[in-house]
C-alpha cells in the first residue's frame, strides 16, 4: 500500500531537516542538508525529489530560497532536471565515487565537526563583517557551454570577437620601440595613450569633453561601482536604484550597506516625477538595465535640474551606448551637466569581451584623485599591457569597425528573436529595442520566470530570470531577460521553440489545463 501522502512529507521534512546553523543563510543551509543526504546515500542515485513548490511549503521556505538551492546544487553536480520529470539526485554527483568513511563524506558536505577548543577554528561566520553570499546576483552555471541555447550575458560570440585586430595590437605592444610605454610601475597613474583615445574618440561621441586628470581607469565597471561605494557610501546614505535595475551595481553597492531607494521605470526609462530625498540616484539611461527604455530628452533635463535643486549626484553607467541600430543617439547626461552633478562610468568590457575588464570613471578631478588613492591601496593600476594594446586598438580605427560588425549582428538577432517569439511564444510581450543586445520579455502572469528557467535548463536553454534585477521581486515574477551576445543566429529560432517547450511543461507541472501561449513548429 502506498504510503500517505502526509507520510511522505514527514519523510522529507526528517531528510532535509535544516542544520543547526543560524550564522548560515537558509538557502546554504537547505544546500547542506540536500548534499549531506545524498553523500550519506540517504538519497540514492537517481532519486526524485520534491519540487520546489511542496518542499518549500513542508520546510516553510519560500520558493525562491527552494529554487535558488536546487539551481546551484544542479550546477555543482549533484542534481538534474529532467523533462517533464522533476529534479533528480544525478547518478555519480560532482562526478565523485560516494566515498564510504564518515568523516570524507562530512568533509565533503562542509559540515565536518569542529576539531575541539584546544584547536579551535576562527569562526569566519561570525568575523566576516561585509558578506555578498546571499546577495541575488546575475550569474549562468559554470557548465553554461553544455547548453545548445545560452541567452544568457558574460560571454563572447567568437564569430564577432575581432581576434585578428586585437592580436596585432597586442603584438605591437610587445615590440621593444613600446615597451617603455607599458612596463614601468604607474602606481596611480594610467598609460597616458588610453586616456587620449578615451577623451579624443569615445567620450565626444556622447557629448562628454573631459580633462586628463578627470578620467580614471578601471577593472571594468563592475570595479568602478566598488570603488564609488567605498568612497561616498555609508549606512547614512540614501541611493536610488532603478526598479527593476542593474543588480551588479546594487551588489556592490550594497557592501557599504547605504540605504537603498527603488524607483520605478517605464517605457521612457526613470520616472523622475517627484523623486524621494536622495544623496545619490543610479541610472542606466541609454538602455536601462534591464528593460533596454532609454531615458527620454525630457526627462534627462528633469532629473539634472532635480539634482541640482536637491543636492543630490547621480551616477550614470552608460550602458550599451554605442550598441544603436535604429534613431539618433541620446547626450549622455554627463554631456549635459554643467555643475559637476554626474559621474560617468564607461565600459569597453560589454563591446568586446567581458573578460578583457577594461572601464573608466569620469567624474570631476577632487573625486577623482580620491578614487586613485583608493584604487592604489586595492590594485595600484589596471594591468599598463591591456591598457596600451587597447589604446593602439583605438588608434586605429578597429573599435569602430568590430562596433559596426556589432550592431549589424545584433539587429539582425533581435529580428529572429522577436519572430520566434511571436511564433512560438504568442502570448509574451516585450519591446523591441533600439540598440543592445538584449530582450526583456514578460511571461503570463501565471509564469515564475526561475521556474521557467530551471525546466528550460533540460531543454538545453539558458535564460536570465528577472527576479534578480528586483530589489523586491514579485511572486510570481513573470519577467525574464534573453541575451543575444553570446549564441549563434542561428539558433536563436529553435533556442526559443525549445524555450516554449518548457512552458508547455511548467503548465503541466502546475496541473494546469490552461492555453498557455506556446505555439509548437509543426
Amino acid at each position: 500500500m502506498p504510503p500517505h501522502p502526509r507520510s511522505k512529507g514527514a519523510q522529507w521534512e526528517t531528510l532535509f531537516a535544516l542544520p543547526d546553523k543560524p550564522a548560515l543563510p537558509l538557502q546554504q543551509r537547505l544546500r547542506l542538508s540536500v548534499v549531506q543526504a545524498i553523500l550519506d546515500r540517504r538519497l540514492p542515485a537517481g532519486a526524485p525529489l520534491p519540487s520546489s513548490r511542496e518542499l518549500a511549503a513542508l520546510l516553510g521556505l519560500s520558493r525562491n530560497t527552494v529554487t535558488a538551492a536546487y539551481t546551484q546544487l544542479m550546477d555543482d553536480g549533484f542534481l538534474e532536471s529532467r523533462p517533464r520529470s522533476g529534479v533528480f539526485v544525478v547518478q555519480s554527483p560532482s562526478g565523485l565515487d560516494m566515498p564510504q568513511n564518515a568523516a570524507q563524506r562530512d568533509d565533503l558536505a562542509g559540515t565536518a565537526q569542529r576539531p575541539g577548543p584546544e584547536r579551535a577554528q576562527p569562526d569566519w561566520d561570525a568575523r566576516v563583517l561585509r558578506s555578498l553570499v546571499e546577495q541575488r546576483t546575475l550569474a549562468k552555471p559554470d557548465q553554461w557551454r553544455q547548453y545548445r541555447y545560452p541567452f544568457v550575458y558574460g560571454t563572447y560570440d567568437p564569430l564577432l570577437f575581432p581576434s585578428e585586430a586585437f592580436r596585432e595590437c597586442c603584438v605591437h605592444s610587445l615590440a621593444r620601440s613600446h615597451l617603455p610605454q607599458w612596463t614601468p610601475d604607474f602606481e596611480l597613474s594610467d598609460v597616458p595613450e588610453v586616456i587620449e583615445q578615451i577623451r579624443l574618440r569615445l567620450l565626444p561621441k556622447r557629448g562628454v569633453f573631459a580633462l586628463p586628470e578627470e578620467i580614471l581607469i578601471t577593472v571594468g565597471a563592475q570595479h568602478a561601482y566598488y570603488l564609488l561605494a567605498e568612497a561616498l557610501f555609508d549606512a547614512q546614505q540614501r541611493v536610488g536604484l532603478e526598479e527593476p535595475g542593474h543588480p551588479h551595481a546594487r551588489n556592490s553597492f550594497a557592501l557599504r550597506a547605504p540605504q537603498f531607494v527603488p524607483l520605478p521605470v517605464d517605457t521612457q526609462g526613470l520616472i523622475v516625477d517627484d523623486l524621494p530625498r536622495l544623496d545619490y540616484c543610479f541610472v542606466t539611461p541609454s538602455h536601462q538595465s534591464p528593460t533596454t527604455h532609454t531615458l527620454s530628452m525630457e526627462r534627462r533635463t528633469a532629473l539634472l535640474a532635480q539634482a541640482e535643486r536637491n543636492n543630490f549626484v547621480v551616477i550614470e553607467d552608460d550602458y550599451e551606448a554605442e550598441n544603436l541600430y535604429q534613431g539618433q543617439p541620446m547626450p549622455a547626461l554627463k554631456s549635459l551637466d554643467k555643475v559637476g552633478r554626474v559621474i560617468y562610468v564607461g565600459s569597453v568590457s560589454k563591446s568586446l569581451s567581458p573578460s578583457l575588464r577594461l572601464g573608466y570613471i569620469v567624474a570631476p578631478r577632487a573625486l577623482i584623485a580620491e578614487l586613485r588613492e583608493l584604487r592604489h591601496a586595492m590594485l595600484r593600476h589596471p594591468s599598463a599591457f591591456l591598457q596600451h594594446a587597447f589604446a593602439l586598438f583605438l588608434s586605429l580605427g578597429h573599435h569602430e569597425t568590430h562596433a559596426r560588425r556589432v550592431n549589424a549582428a545584433m539587429q539582425e538577432r533581435m529580428q529572429l528573436a522577436a519572430a520566434a517569439l511571436a511564433t512560438h511564444l504568442p502570448d509574451f510581450s516585450y519591446t523591441l529595442p533600439s540598440g543592445g543586445a538584449s530582450l526583456w520579455v514578460q511571461a503570463p502572469a501565471w509564469v515564475d520566470a526561475a521556474e521557467l528557467g530551471l525546466i528550460a535548463r533540460s531543454h538545453g536553454v539558458l535564460i536570465e530570470a528577472g527576479d534578480v534585477f528586483f530589489q523586491n521581486p514579485p511572486y510570481p515574477c513573470n519577467y525574464f531577460r534573453l541575451r543575444l551576445s553570446s549564441i549563434p543566429a542561428g539558433l536563436i529560432t529553435s533556442g526559443i521553440e525549445a524555450l516554449g517547450r518548457a512552458v508547455e511543461e511548467l503548465a503541466r507541472a502546475r496541473g494546469a489545463l490552461r492555453k498557455v501561449g506556446v505555439r509548437a513548429a509543426a
